[in-house]
């Protein structure tokens, strides 16, 4: 059976009604879900930048390790070119390895002036990684004391949020799909979550701007939808009202 205009603007004060219920609940844990959201994101970010940095100063590790082994290595190399020095024949041999020995010695230089430099980088990224750490200990504490402050206020509130969610769910049924569009297009732009509002001193109760003594009789007619002209909300009569002081 079709729906009068009357039945309809009542299912949909019905729900405001219910969603502003909602609305109220939610606001009590203010910008605690943001908080605990943000903080969770940080501490992810640290946790992603520790394990970053541990994996730097492990390489810079095992580069340092690889650097002595090369020298160790070359310092061989020298010891072997030396003693082949006692052996040779001619100027030329001679050279050659004198050659081979600079070679080692000037790899050593290049090796050590690289530990320094690795030396460095680990002292630097060492105190950046404990900062981190610090930090991530730090929020990690902040983070269990917003969580205990919203499951603390989320346990005292959750229930009835649910059963009004079910109740705004069961409420939906009764309203058509293009109205019910409005109305959700209207709650998710309007700052207060009012997308049905009554008239309250001959004005809108959503933008508070004067309606017309016509269109307030229009209003209370229930002929047909009407909208506020300013602010685009759906506009009720105080009789309508009643609804609201069924809702429990």
């Amino acid at each position: 059976m079709e729906q009068t205009v009357e039945q309809k603007l009542k299912a949909l004060y019905e729900l405001q009604n219910i969603h502003t219920k909602i609305d109220k609940i939610r606001q009590v844990r203010g910008e605690l879900p943001m908080e605990v959201a943000d903080l969770e994101d940080e501490v992810a970010g640290l946790e992603t930048r520790i394990k970053k940095i541990k994996a730097e100063l492990d390489d810079l590790e095992d580069a340092i390790v690889t650097r002595k082994n090369m020298i160790k290595e070359s310092q061989s190399a020298i010891k072997k070119y030396e003693t082949q020095l006692n052996d040779v024949k001619n100027n030329r041999e001679y050279d050659a390895i004198s050659k081979e020995i600079e070679i080692q010695g000037l790899e050593i230089q290049v090796c050590e002036k690289k530990i320094k430099e690795h030396g460095f980088e680990i002292t630097n990224k060492t105190q950046v990684y404990e900062k981190a750490v610090g930090d991530l200990e730090d929020r990690k504490k902040d983070l269990d004391v917003k969580k205990a402050e919203l499951d603390n206020i989320t346990s005292e509130t959750q229930k009835e949020e649910d059963e009004l969610s079910e109740k705004a769910k069961s409420a939906e049924v009764n309203i058509d799909e293009r109205l019910l569009t409005a109305y959700k297009r209207l709650r998710q732009n309007s700052k207060n979550g009012l997308a049905v509002v009554t008239i309250q001193r001959d004005s809108c109760s959503g933008c508070f701007n004067q309606i017309p003594p016509q269109r307030q009789l229009d209003i209370r007619q229930h002929k047909k939808v009407i909208v506020c002209e300013h602010c685009g909300r759906i506009l009720v009569d105080e009789a309508l009202s009643a609804e609201k002081e069924e809702i429990a």
